[in-house]
């Protein structure tokens, strides 16, 4: 149920045909907007229920995999299923009670940077160490799972849709990172305090002997049960990195923390093995320079609070920022009354641009409702200086307008290019 864009729901198909099962796929999106996880699948024998779920196709179901994006509350196809007596699981449950040790398995959440958090580990493991990434990184470690060894690693990112699925099998990992808690997600959730306990599940189940780095202020909202708990201070010794801003210095710090308590990589030998780390696309990205001006794809920034971050990775008043996105009800008055202080240029894109364009009025920034992410950049690059920076970190999901935020990332991206000639 989802088979989605990112990989996961395709990986769970392959695993289940690979066991033998007889799958039947279905979503609520149409054949032409699932085309490239559908050509994943063309050489399988699968049955497709494409643009709705139709509960008459539960029929003789054994089985349900749900996608972690799927709400599961009040959702009349489950409810079905459950009426029915059909099991239900997971991507990520159906891969964590399959790998091999739960004490090679490192678990990173976070509100913002698990995504970055999650590589910068994986790469560290991986010069001395076998090592497999996945979870919300997207894809699938189901597929992997007979290269994966008894002494191999496996560092999965976690969101709390993920985490709220764990939950129900009671399942922490070994060593779990939390980067930082803040609002997140409440159209789906619905409040802080349910979205705080789905992140909680990620030291709830952890046993005696097991780890818990956290950053600077996780500890206001969770608590390691079990676990002995590392935690991160707010005055750090800088680490040489390729990646601007201070919440990268802190991403990095985590990172090494956690392999240093888990793998015992010494703290300098990890530091050092960053200084080549290039981070991840759309997550504070520079693609491109033309004429001294530096055009940065975070398209990844789906929340306030990832937003303030990135613009405060650059001196003030040199930053031009697109904001605005889905409407995940975050509230955006902060980000905005920040952005219009700091930044020389604010174009707000989206459903939410109105409401960003408003809270960034009181500032010195300009401000420009720009709807589109082609005619911010358009605006954009017709105000900027040498040494400025051009900065897509919306600060809200994508979904208003795109597919994902790799889509929102790639439109940027190609927007850039086009107007300043740098893709001819």
């Amino acid at each position: 149920m989802g088979l989605g864009r990112f990989g996961g729901g395709v990986g769970v198909t392959r695993f289940l045909v690979e066991q033998g099962a007889d799958v039947l796929v279905t979503d609520m999106a149409e054949a032409d907007a699932l085309g490239r996880s559908l050509a994943m699948l063309d050489d399988l024998d699968v049955t497709f229920r494409l643009g709705g779920h139709d509960p008459s196709i539960l029929k003789g179901a054994d089985l349900l995999v749900v996608n972690p994006a799927v709400d599961r509350h009040g959702h009349a196809f489950l409810a079905e299923a459950e009426a029915r007596g059909i099991a239900t699981t997971s991507e990520i449950r159906l891969l964590v009670e399959r790998l091999p040790q739960r004490r090679r398995v490192i678990g990173v959440t976070g509100s913002a940077g698990k995504s970055t958090v999650t590589a910068m580990i994986g790469h560290l493991l991986g010069r001395q160490e076998t090592v497999h990434v996945g979870g919300n990184l997207g894809g699938s470690l189901l597929t992997d799972l007979r290269r994966i060894g008894q002494g191999d690693w496996v560092v999965l990112e976690l969101s709390s849709f993920m985490l709220e699925d764990l939950d129900v099998v009671r399942w922490s990992p070994h060593v779990a990172v939390v980067t930082n808690v803040t609002p997140n997600h409440l159209d789906r959730h619905g409040t802080f305090v349910s979205y705080v306990a789905a992140k909680q599940v990620i030291l709830d189940h952890q046993h005696d002997g097991d780890l818990a780095v956290l950053g600077p202020t996780v500890r206001e909202h969770l608590r390691p049960r079990a676990a002995t708990a590392h935690e991160i201070g707010d005055a750090p010794p800088p680490v040489e990195l390729r990646l601007p801003g201070r919440h990268n210095q802190l991403n990095a710090r985590l990172a090494i923390a956690a392999v240093h308590e888990a793998a015992g990589i010494g703290v300098a030998r990890a530091a050092a093995d960053l200084a080549d780390f290039a981070g991840l696309p759309h997550r504070l990205q520079c693609f491109c320079e033309h004429e001294d001006v530096r055009f940065f794809n975070d398209s990844k920034s789906t929340t306030p609070e990832a937003a303030i971050l990135a613009i405060e990775s650059f001196p003030p008043r040199t930053v031009h920022v697109l904001l605005g996105g889905y409407d995940k009800q975050s509230d955006l008055t902060a980000l905005g009354r920040l952005a219009a202080e700091r930044c020389a240029g604010v174009y707000a894109i989206g459903a939410t641009g109105e409401s960003v364009a408003r809270a960034a009025a009181s500032g010195p920034a300009s401000v420009s409702v720009c709807e589109t992410v082609e005619r911010a950049v358009e605006k954009a690059v017709t105000r900027i200086r040498r040494g400025d920076v051009v900065l897509l970190s919306p600060g809200c999901a994508s979904w208003d307008q795109f597919e994902n935020y790799e889509a929102r990332g790639s439109a940027f991206c190609e927007a850039v290019l086009r107007c300043t000639g740098e893709g001819a």
